[in-house]
Formats: structure tokens, sequence, C-alpha cells
């Protein structure tokens, strides 16, 4: 059975035959600028494992980038999805209203950790339309144009989100970009200037935002801040109590709203159900959270969720669209969540997050080049240096092991700045013998790939 098999690559090498055909078809239909780095061409997934068009089975720790807490093909999803599709496809929520809608609305409402009592939800269809949405409830909300994000995040490609990414890599070719986002520093504790504290740190990125009010646009101007309670792509950088605290006192005292952008940390992923139920625990929840990726075990859904007041101020026609809140991905969701309650998977996520930490603790004492581990529940950062005390990034050795790794049928992904960060986001109903396997297979490769 895939769901709790081992990775095993039978053609001895990938790709395989078949999935080389496959990719070769792609690279003639699909745009280059829509890269893969994984010979991978899927036919089937259970749980956290991928079986490939020439029988190969693999162990994913990427999970669709976080999509896949769940796991792949869950039955009980499954079957949802299927008594749905039974009934409607399809029903534009501005045209009729379904109750999947207002149903998982209704459940976003209770278990998200915004400020407020009274809260309101509308869908969209990805990540990155959620946090256009949050830009626009927040402007409408304020009445005021900007936004300030942070360096290292990471929100999407759309013109305005790709504006609040800061890597711009991303944006190569598509200026110019939206006006009114300005961008504050984020703490990247691990590589913080020699001889600053902790605290220190925190001051510095604290006072970048007071810049801005004061070089940039002024506090009454601006409608909200956004960041990732863990960055993404950025590295797997949480933002600590400390900023976030500090972030939330600004955002009250000017009248600016605090968006959370939980759309990789979101259902489970960090320990709880949303990371920002840590910054609710410590008195700094958001105003307005955004969500996707493992809403739905995979269909294609996001969620924008704020009290009534800050909703109730959006004009009418200026939010919606034709498959926000599909009735299909409306189904996934609702079980999806169930699920995840029923099944406790926050705490089967910081379960997993304690082994591959004790577990990269031991590469770090072994092989001096794993610079530092970080991250909440089970979203961890494994960053690689070539030096520990220069920190010189290595993103020339996670290349490597990322071949190293799925040519032994481990999955994995780097993120960060230079690529020096292994990014671990396996699916949440990983057995305990395929995480121990994967494990196993990391260090191998990184044994590997240090020799060459």
């Amino acid at each position: 059975m895939l769901r709790t098999a081992l990775p095993e690559i039978v053609t001895g090498s990938v790709p395989g035959p078949k999935a080389k055909e496959i990719i070769d078809r792609r690279d003639a239909a699909v745009p280059g600028a829509i890269r893969c780095a994984y010979p991978v061409a899927i036919a089937r997934g259970e749980g956290a494992m991928i079986e490939d068009v020439d029988g190969n089975r693999f162990l994913d720790w990427i999970g669709g980038v976080g999509v896949l807490n769940i796991g792949f093909s869950h039955p009980e999803i499954v079957e949802a999805v299927k008594a749905q599709a039974e009934k409607y496809f399809h029903g534009m929520f501005n045209i009729v209203t379904h109750e999947g809608y207002v149903a998982l609305a209704e459940k976003l409402a209770r278990i998200v950790p915004v400020k407020g009592d009274s809260k309101k939800v509308f869908f969209a269809n990805s990540g990155a339309e959620a946090d256009e949405n949050a830009v626009k409830v927040a402007r409408a909300y304020t009445g005021r144009p900007n936004i300030i994000a942070m360096t290292g995040a990471f929100h999407g490609r759309t013109m305005l989100t790709m504006t609040m990414t800061a890597k711009k890599a991303y944006t190569t070719g598509m200026g110019p970009l939206v006006n009114g986002v300005f961008r504050a520093k984020f703490p990247y504790l691990y590589r913080s200037p020699a001889g600053m504290s902790e605290a220190e740190v925190i001051q510095s990125c604290v006072d970048s935002i007071h810049d801005l009010f004061e070089e940039a646009c002024q506090p009454d101007t601006v409608a909200a801040i956004i960041l990732e309670p863990l960055q993404g792509e950025g590295g797997f950088i949480p933002a600590p109590i400390e900023f976030v605290k500090a972030l939330r006192q600004i955002c009250d005292q000017h009248g600016i709203l605090l968006i959370a952008d939980e759309v990789q940390s979101g259902f489970c992923r960090t320990g709880r159900m949303f990371a920002s139920e840590y910054w609710a625990e410590a008195g700094c929840a958001p105003d307005i959270l955004t969500t996707a990726k493992s809403i739905a075990a995979g269909m294609p859904i996001s969620a924008i969720v704020a009290r009534s007041e800050i909703m109730d101020a959006i004009p009418g026609g200026t939010v919606g669209g034709t498959f926000c809140g599909n009735p299909l991905a409306c189904a996934a969701g609702l079980k999806t969540i169930e699920i995840m309650e029923r099944d406790n998977l926050a705490a089967r996520s910081r379960e997993i997050g304690e082994k591959v930490t004790a577990r990269a603790k031991v590469w770090q004492e072994k092989y001096g080049v794993l610079g530092n581990i970080r991250g909440l529940g089970a979203m961890i950062g494994l960053e690689f240096v070539k030096d520990m005390e220069t920190k010189e990034p290595n993103g020339a050795l996670v290349s490597a092991m990322v071949q190293a790794c799925v040519q032994r049928g481990l999955m994995i992904e780097p993120a960060g700045r230079w690529g020096q960060v292994v990014r671990f986001l396996a699916p949440l109903v990983i057995t305990d013998e395929q995480l121990e396997k994967g494990l196993d297979i990391f260090e191998e490769a990184l044994a590997e790939c240090l020799k060459a």
C-alpha cells in the first residue's frame, strides 16, 4: 500500500523512461519560466508518498509547498468531494448561495485567531489572491493607500503581491510595479550584525518602520503592515514574538491594520491550527488573516478573515469572483478541518518537529555545515553554510543535496535568499518509519555531497 510504503527507485536512477518522455513533452509545451528541478512525473500519491509513472516511489518532504498537511488522496476527502460532485460542481456565490461556502466561512470564523468577537470570511482561489484581497480590505476600512511589507517576504506573483514580495528576481521584466508598497526590516536573528543582541536586532527592525514614517509614508497614510508569522521563501524564519508585539503597538497607535499571511503556515503546520495563535496568546493577534494551501487538501481555495467591522467596510462589487469558494473546494475544506481537529494533527506536527530537530542537531555537530535549525512545529528550516563562523551561505551544497536526495527517493526543497535553506514540509500524516527513512536518506545525501 503506497500510503505506508518506503522510498524505492526501481529504475536505478530518475527520471525513468516514461517520466523522461512526459518531462520532454512538458519542455515543448510549457514555458520554461515554470521551472521544475525534480525528475518526477507523478502517477499517484497517498499520504506522504508519491509513485511516478515508472513505479518509483518517493517520500515527499515538500507537500506541494505546504498544501498537503493532510497528505495526498486522503480517503475521507476523496469521498467528500465525490459526494459534492454528484450534486453540482459550481455555484458562483455572487449568483446563488451554497451552504458549503457558508458552513466553511462559519467554521473559519470560529477558529481563526484575529482580533474581535464577531468575524466574517470570504474566499478566493490562491494565496496571492488572498493577500491581494486583504490589502483591498485594509484600504477600504482605513481609507488609506499604503502598505508596509518586510524584507525576506513572499506574498505571491500577482502584480501587487510580487511588489510586496521582497525577492526581486520574481519581478524580472515585470515593471513598473505597484505604487504604495514600502519595506521594513524583518528580524533574521541568525544573520544579525556582529555584536548585536537579539533585543537590539528586533529594535532596529522596529526602528525601520519609524524611519519609513519619517522618510517615505506618514503613518496616517498606511493602511496595513503585512508579514508572515514564519517566512516561507525567505528561509523559514519565525517572527520573534517581541517584534510582533511591537508591530501590534505601532498599529494600534496609528490606526493601522496588522495582516498575518498564513498562506503557508496555517492548518496545523506550526504546531497550532494557525501560527497566529502564538500571537494571540501574547496579546498581539492580527486584524486580518489570510490562508490557503492546506485549507482543502489540494483543492484551490483561499480565505480572508477579519472582524465584522472591518469586513463590512468593503464596497459592493470590489471582492469576489467566478470560482471563489467553489463548492468542491468548500466540501474538501470542511472535511479537512474536521480531520485535523479529530486526529489532532497540531500535536502530531509538534511531535514530528521534535524528531526532525533532534536529528538535525546531531548533523550540526557531526558535519559542521548546518549553521542554524529553526521553525515552529513541523515547519523547519535547516540553513547550510560553508563556515560555521563566517556563516557564508552554502546554496551549492543544498542544490546538490536536492538532486542526491531525489535519486534516493526523497524530495526536498530549497529556500532562502541564497538557496541555502532546506525547508521541511512533509505531510503531517507521515509514518514514523517513513520519517526515519527520510532522515537516513537526507544524511546519506549530505555525507555524499560533502565528499564530492
